[in-house]
């Protein structure tokens, strides 16, 4: 067995937990803020866990992001010849961290409208990198029946 650690796949992995970790903790983060309204004891832990989870997660999957294009245009693919599709997801990406970035003040002052507007980023971005093929990115090849497969029932 020959296992070989490819830069592209770790970087790859990292982006794709760090991404799993923001959004996770923005989704909790959004939950506890409606939490906040009547206990005056978790009051600011939304915006603390915004602060110190969410913000970095997203901010280091931005550098694994960033990391991985890089990798990518030296291995000789590049995706931003690949289609609309990764221009289209680096703008929700750049509007969701500057956006992440103001959140946790708003969540301090007890609005969550930015909050909610991060997670739909993050979810249409999502949705935009699975789904290439509906923005001129490279269409994925579903699955092949072999040749010698038939498609008759069997005789008993």
């Amino acid at each position: 067995m020959n296992l070989k650690l490819d830069a592209v796949n770790l970087v790859r992995w990292l982006h794709f937990v760090t991404l799993s970790v923001g959004g996770g903790a923005a989704v909790v983060a959004l939950l506890l803020s409606g939490f906040e309204e009547g206990r005056e004891d978790l009051r600011g832990l939304a915006a603390t866990i915004w602060a110190k989870v969410v913000a970095w997660a997203f901010r280091l999957a931005l550098l694994a992001g960033i990391g991985l294009l890089v990798l990518m245009i030296q291995g000789g693919s590049n995706p931003l010849k690949q289609g609309h599709y990764f221009h289209i997801k680096l703008l929700l990406v750049l509007v969701l961290v500057g956006l992440s970035e103001m959140t946790p003040k708003a969540l301090a002052a007890g609005k969550r409208g930015s909050a909610l507007l991060v997670l739909v980023l993050f979810l249409a971005s999502a949705f935009t990198v699975y789904n290439k093929g509906l923005f001129g990115g490279p269409r994925k090849a579903g699955p092949e029946l072999p040749v010698t497969a038939t498609t008759a029932l069997p005789a008993r």
